[in-house]
């Protein structure tokens, strides 16, 4: 039977078999791509954290993904820089990860990234003065209470998505960059979001998306200045996880908890440069691929509509 396939193969016009090639070639890289995919969301191992240093610097540890991160860097065994706003919800988070881990080192560092960072920076500076940050994980972002147009967004918003989404990471990484170059070895993870990367626009969210796109374009670069000076930096793009920022409480298949967030992010660290960790929202990505632009566009338009109306009930009811 094969032999009468290729001998009716042979008979056929040029075309025709260049065709049948680059649809075998186009099965196989499909194929290849479902095997790599499988691999690096299953199979695949994470890397030794501790190779990078023995310290690592979460910003906005005290919820969310910055909590979970903080907990499972303290499993992995490193020793923990924790940089927050509120002195009561770093003391709590730092008491809960050493009654858990009893040998982890921490520190606590408070800084306000909608105030003055400048003073910030230089209490991080100071704070991680002689120690081998090996790992650093800029969680710190703020998005809008609620959906609204852009002209809805007042100054003192549209001030803090720049100051700490922005300002906030770029600066923060230009603090712990030296050292890391220094020793030739780190680690940078930059938060960033779907709403920047897997879906075309997030309307009546521009400046918090806007926002994100800069951490991934801003990691884009930093892993081709600094792959071959040992330092690996990637942007990690999470979709919807169950956390305060994205206003909801339960977790699913599709949207997962923090803690699980975290635990799926941890084995991607020093990979590659963009990646989404949890892998149902590898397969919401893909979908999302396939599907027309403004397609994607009325549905989320539609959708962010219904956040912002009830947001602004909510509003009217506490003014009354």
């Amino acid at each position: 039977m094969e032999h009468c396939f290729m001998e009716k193969l042979q008979t056929q016009p040029l075309w025709v078999i260049v065709l049948f090639a680059l649809g075998c070639l186009s099965v196989l890289k499909s194929f290849l791509a479902i095997l790599k995919g499988v691999y690096v969301c299953f199979l695949r191992p994470g890397k030794n954290l501790k190779k990078y240093g023995s310290w690592a610097l979460v910003t906005a540890p005290t919820d969310g993904i910055g909590k979970g991160f903080a907990f499972e860097l303290a499993r992995k065994g490193l020793n923990l820089v924790l940089v927050g706003r509120n002195p009561d919800k770093l003391k709590d988070v730092s008491d809960a990860i050493q009654s858990k881990y009893g040998k982890t080192q921490i520190k606590a560092v408070v800084v306000d990234f909608a105030g003055d960072l400048s003073e910030g920076v230089l209490k991080i500076r100071e704070a991680i003065e002689g120690l081998d940050v090996g790992v650093l994980i800029n969680n710190v972002g703020v998005s809008y209470p609620y959906a609204r147009f852009f002209h809805e967004v007042d100054e003192e918003l549209l001030k803090n998505l720049i100051k700490v989404n922005v300002e906030g990471t770029t600066r923060v990484t230009q603090a712990v960059l030296p050292g890391m170059l220094k020793r030739k070895k780190g680690a940078i993870v930059n938060i960033g979001s779907g709403a920047a990367i897997v879906i075309p626009s997030d309307p009546l969210y521009a400046v918090y998306a806007a926002s994100k796109a800069y951490i991934d374009q801003f990691s884009r670069c930093l892993y081709v200045e600094y792959k071959n000076r040992g330092i690996d930096v990637q942007c990690q793009v999470p979709l919807y996880v169950a956390t305060k920022m994205a206003s909801i409480r339960r977790s699913s298949f599709l949207v997962p908890s923090s803690d699980g967030y975290a635990r799926a992010a941890m084995r991607w660290i020093g990979y590659e440069p963009r990646c989404t960790p949890y892998w149902p929202h590898v397969l919401i990505w893909g979908l999302a691929c396939q599907l027309p632009e403004s397609a994607i566009d009325a549905w989320r338009l539609g959708f962010n509509l219904k956040i912002r109306k009830r947001g602004q009930l909510k509003d009217s009811r506490k003014q009354e």
